[in-house]
């Protein structure tokens, strides 16, 4: 009963179109009626403990580097750099995609900023060279939700905050998972262009002209060594690493690149302020839920129907990725996250899933959740920048969100791929 109390009241809420972050209120107010335990300083005293966390500093900073990098010339300068090496191939400009879509990840952590930069870049391009406009806009899309998987991740931080999870160990669990979500599009791709046969072909670039991209984007391809280095060799925490990202970005930008100008400072940190007041009024909304979904004891409950799959590890995995990917479809990244960390973490725990290796596949199956309909954040945001219809991108998309389900599935069946690499990064 208390489950289903949870449920309707948070279902009911989003069908009237009640914003995620008051749903999530409402349901805990629900909850804590049936409960019979109802009090508004709860309410007020989880919000701002939930919000009142040092590693969620994190979030506004890595937002921020994000923003400058866009704005300073970072993404553009990497989007040539990929060009000027494998533009000249049949499908060419779709490997630019994938390849600059990995290096971005490692810049800004957000699928959206990531995407909508990749969509106003290329996706004209990909349009002039003769490319289906639903296939290129699908690649672009499925290229973005790499970017919550490679550190820095604003993804990684919110679970690793819910959950009670390294989030230094979260950073470099993501990083081989993140790669092979790149090499999955690049054979997605490579399968499905050789059934396009009138592409222009974009002019091979000369070692000089390489070489003059490369030092162009030097100083945009060095960020992610210093942030991740960083981070790696405990030079920095995560939270420090994102001060670094921003005001790295802010001093490129405005001092080498010289494109931020001065008006241009207040735009850029109203927008990531923006965003931040979004991500951190529904993190303080969910700590209240989450707070309540254990004083209820609703994890329990969930064990009890995942009960006859406790007994094998990789079964429970499945079963808990085909669950997340389905509420993943209905909720945006976000929700999704912070809704379901309370629940499932003690169940990973009970059955004994290593906390990190089950974040990692835990932000994948959410970032894939980003390209599937009806919500499909990155899908939308890829029609509303490349103008092109919903109906042509979903068409254009399933192959590469086949893809990224493979190495789901790759990840759930051979844990070492993630727990190897890891505590190699480690250095154990």
């Amino acid at each position: 009963m208390t489950v289903l109390i949870f449920l309707g009241a948070l279902c009911g809420s989003l069908a009237i179109g009640v914003p995620v972050a008051f749903a999530l209120i409402v349901c805990s107010v629900a909850l804590m009626a049936h409960m019979g335990n109802f009090n508004p300083q709860i309410v007020a005293q989880n919000m701002v403990t939930g919000a009142d966390n040092f590693q969620l500093l994190a979030i506004p900073f890595f937002l921020l580097a994000g923003e400058l990098m866009n704005a300073g010339g970072l993404s553009r300068r990497i989007v040539n750099f990929a060009m000027s090496f494998v533009g000249h191939y049949h499908g060419g400009l779709g490997y630019v995609v994938i390849f600059a879509a990995v290096i971005l990840a490692a810049l800004s952590g957000s699928a959206a900023a990531d995407t909508a930069a990749l969509a106003a870049f290329l996706l004209p391009m990909m349009r002039q060279a003769g490319y289906d406009q639903g296939r290129a806009a699908g690649l672009i899309a499925a290229g973005g939700i790499v970017a919550p998987v490679i550190p820095p991740s604003v993804g990684f931080i919110i679970f690793g905050v819910a959950a009670n999870v390294s989030i230094t160990q979260l950073f470099l669990g993501g990083i081989v998972p993140g790669l092979m979500m790149g090499l999955s599009l690049v054979i997605a791709w490579a399968i499905s262009v050789r059934f396009e046969t009138n592409l222009k072909p974009m002019p091979k670039a000369s070692w000089k002209e390489r070489g003059k991209a490369a030092v162009d984007g030097a100083l945009a391809l060095v960020m992610p060594a210093i942030v991740l280095g960083g981070i790696r060799f405990g030079i920095v925490t995560p939270t420090e690493a994102a001060v670094v990202a921003a005001v790295y970005a802010l001093v490129i930008g405005t001092l080498v690149y010289r494109e931020i100008k001065l008006p241009d400072l207040y735009r850029i940190f109203l927008s990531a302020s923006l965003m931040t007041a979004l991500v951190m009024f529904l993190i303080a909304a969910a700590m209240v839920s989450a707070w309540l979904i254990a004083q209820a004891n609703i994890p329990a409950q969930f064990g009890q129907l995942l009960q006859p799959f406790k007994d094998n590890q990789t079964v429970f995995l499945l079963v808990v990725m085909a669950l997340v990917f389905v509420v993943g479809m209905a909720l945006d990244f976000g929700p999704t996250v912070l809704i379901l960390t309370p629940i499932l973490m003690p169940l990973v725990r009970e059955v004994g899933v290593n906390p990190v290796y089950f974040g990692v596949l835990f932000i994948i199956v959410n970032a894939i959740g980003l390209i599937t309909p009806p919500v499909g954040i990155v899908l939308n945001v890829v029609c509303g920048v490349g103008k092109v219809t919903m109906s042509r991108v979903l068409r254009g998309v399933w192959p590469f969100l086949l893809a990224q389900c493979v190495v789901v599935v790759l990840l759930v069946l051979f844990p070492d791929l993630v727990l190897a690499p890891l505590q190699w990064l480690r250095g154990r």
